[in-house]
C-alpha cells in the first residue's frame, strides 16, 4: 500500500477492513504502520507525559480492571483529593524530568460540585508552569466541560476500554452512551481528547476491533490514542486473565497508528511488564507517546531514567514544546507556587 493511499485520514471503517489489517503479515503490518506514521510524524520523536492520581479509591463504578473500584478488595488505600499545592510540586518536579504533559486523574464516577473549584486550580497552576494538562475525572456535563476549557485544560481523557460489544461483560456502572456523550461535550468545548483501550480482558479480535472502530469514525479522531495492556491486580474480577501476547499487542498499535494517522497512539498501562524489545518493536508499530516516571495512577512504571537510557539506545528524543527561557519559566513557577498559597481554594485534604 502506498504512503498517499495508506495516510488518508478515514472515518468509516468497518469491521471486515479492520480485521484484514490484523491479519496481515507481522512484518507486512509493521511496514505499513510506520509508513503512515512517518508520513505525519518525526519517527524518532516521542511524546512524554506524567500522570498523578489526585484522588485515589473508593471509586463507584465497577470496572472488574481497576484496583481503585470501590466494589474490589485489592487492599489499596483510599485517599481524598489531593491539595492543589502537592499537585503543582509534582507537576514541577514532572517538568523537571523532561515531560511535556501533566495528567492529573480522580478516582470518581464524575466531578462533584465542592471538588470543582479545586480541579481548576489545579488546571491553572499547571498551564502556568508550561506544561500541557490533561484530566480524567469520570463522567462530565456541559457545564463541567465548560469550566474545565475555560480553565485551560488542553486535553481531558475518557477511555473507552473495549468494544461497545464486550463492554457490559466489563462494566455496569455506567453506559458505553454515557462515555461517547462525555467525548461529545469535550469535543464541542474546543478540549482535545485522550480516549483509548485496554487489551487482555478477555475480549476477541471482534472486540479489539470494534474499539479501534469506534475511535476512528468519531467525527474527529481523539488526539491521543492510549493503548493499555491490562496490569492484573489481585482482589479484582480479571486477576486471573491470560497475558496478552506480546505480537497481538503490537499489532493494535500497528493498526491503530493506521486507522488514526494524525494521533498520538500512547505506549500506556502494562509497561513495566514489557521489556525493551517488546518497546522497541512498540514504537516501529507507530506508538510515539509515553507515560513516563515511576507510578501510573495506583500500577508501577518503568523509572525515568530507564526510558531515557532505552531512547538513548534507540536514538529516540523526547518531543519538544515551545518554552519561555529559563529565567522567565522559573519565575512562572515560583510566581505559581505563591499564587496557590495564599489562595483561599487552597485544599486541605486532611481536614475533609
Amino acid at each position: 500500500m502506498s504512503a498517499s493511499i495508506s495516510s488518508v485520514t478515514r472515518h468509516d471503517w468497518s469491521l471486515a477492513e479492520v480485521k484484514a489489517l490484523f491479519e496481515q503479515p507481522f512484518n507486512d503490518l509493521l511496514f505499513q504502520a510506520q509508513t503512515v506514521h512517518r508520513a505525519h510524524f518525526d519517527a524518532n520523536r516521542v511524546q512524554v507525559s506524567t500522570l498523578l492520581s489526585i484522588k485515589t479509591g473508593a471509586c463507584p463504578e465497577d470496572c472488574k480492571y481497576c484496583p481503585q473500584s470501590g466494589h474490589y478488595n485489592t487492599g489499596l488505600d483510599k485517599e481524598k483529593l489531593m491539595e492543589v499545592q502537592k499537585v503543582l510540586e509534582a507537576a514541577a518536579e514532572a517538568k523537571a524530568i523532561g515531560s511535556t504533559r501533566f495528567c492529573m486523574g480522580a478516582a470518581w464516577k464524575h466531578p462533584s460540585a465542592k471538588d470543582m473549584p479545586y480541579v481548576l486550580k489545579m488546571v491553572e497552576g499547571v498551564k502556568k508552569l508550561g506544561l500541557e494538562t490533561c484530566m480524567t475525572l469520570g463522567k462530565l456535563d456541559q457545564e463541567q466541560t465548560r469550566a474545565l476549557a475555560e480553565a485551560g485544560l488542553d486535553y481531558y481523557n475518557h477511555n473507552l476500554d473495549t468494544s461497545p460489544e464486550f463492554y457490559g461483560n466489563i462494566i455496569t456502572t455506567r453506559t458505553y452512551s454515557e462515555r461517547l456523550q462525555t467525548l461529545a461535550y469535550v469535543r464541542e468545548s474546543g478540549m482535545k481528547i485522550c480516549s483509548g483501550g485496554i487489551l487482555g480482558m478477555g475480549e476477541s479480535l471482534d472486540d479489539r476491533a470494534g474499539l479501534l472502530i469506534q475511535l476512528a469514525n468519531l467525527p474527529e479522531h481523539p488526539e491521543s490514542v492510549p493503548i493499555n495492556m491490562l496490569v492484573k491486580v489481585k482482589g479484582t474480577p480479571l486477576a486471573e486473565e491470560q497475558d496478552v501476547d506480546p505480537f497481538d499487542f503490537i499489532r493494535m498499535l500497528a493498526v491503530a497508528r493506521i486507522m488514526m494517522p494524525k494521533s498520538h497512539v500512547r505506549l500506556s498501562a502494562g509497561r513495566e511488564a514489557m521489556n525493551e524489545q517488546m518497546q522497541a518493536l512498540a514504537f516501529m508499530a507507530g506508538a510515539n507517546s509515553i507515560f513516563y516516571g515511576e507510578k501510573l495512577l495506583t500500577t508501577k512504571n518503568p523509572q525515568a531514567s530507564k526510558d531515557m537510557q532505552l531512547f538513548a539506545r534507540l536514538g529516540i528524543k523526547p518531543e519538544e514544546r515551545e518554552e519561555h527561557a529559563d529565567e522567565v519559566h522559573q519565575a512562572a513557577i515560583e510566581q505559581a507556587l505563591v499564587e496557590q498559597r495564599d489562595s483561599k481554594l487552597f485544599y486541605d485534604a486532611t481536614s475533609a
